[in-house]
């Protein structure tokens, strides 16, 4: 599957959920993308103190905080923000979905949700490098795929 029809596939599956599958989804991979061992390291050099501390507490929780608690810590980074436009990948994964998360639960729009599942297929992308002619002919971007769709097709707490 080349990575457009991919997209669109992501993009109609976020359409078709409703909001509680869109929330469960979002927390859940807001929460992958923001953990990792090495992702605080990552960010060391990339804030200044108050930047860094802002970093570690939305990455601890945030599923659970509030949309503007997540845009106060994002103010906090972008204004601490020491690289020059070369951030570390994770890094900038991460607080591309912090962001994307915050959208969303200020406004539930399902675009943000999109995004999330993009930045979600990214990280998977970085690790194995898809092609954009076949992107899920490899069995971590299909399993990604798969789980993207599963978690959106998913209902309740199940």
């Amino acid at each position: 599957m080349h990575y457009n029809d991919v997209e669109k596939a992501v993009r109609e599956l976020v359409t078709a959920a409703d909001d509680g599958q869109r929330h469960r989804f979002g927390a859940e991979t807001v929460v992958r993308l923001t953990t990792g061992d090495d992702l605080a390291d990552a960010a060391a050099a990339e804030f200044d103190d108050d930047a860094r501390q802002a970093f570690g507490q939305a990455c601890a929780d945030p599923a659970g905080s509030t949309p503007d608690r997540l845009r106060a810590w994002l103010d906090t980074i972008d204004e601490g923000t020491l690289s020059d436009g070369d951030m570390e990948p994770q890094v900038l994964r991460a607080l591309e979905a912090l962001e994307h998360w915050a959208g969303f639960l200020g406004d539930r729009d399902p675009e943000f949700v999109v995004q999330l599942a993009i930045r979600s297929l990214e990280a998977v992308d970085h690790e194995v490098s898809a092609r954009l002619d076949d992107f899920l002919a490899s069995p971590e971007m299909a399993a990604e795929f798969d789980r993207i769709g599963g978690r959106l097709r998913q209902t309740g707490d199940s």
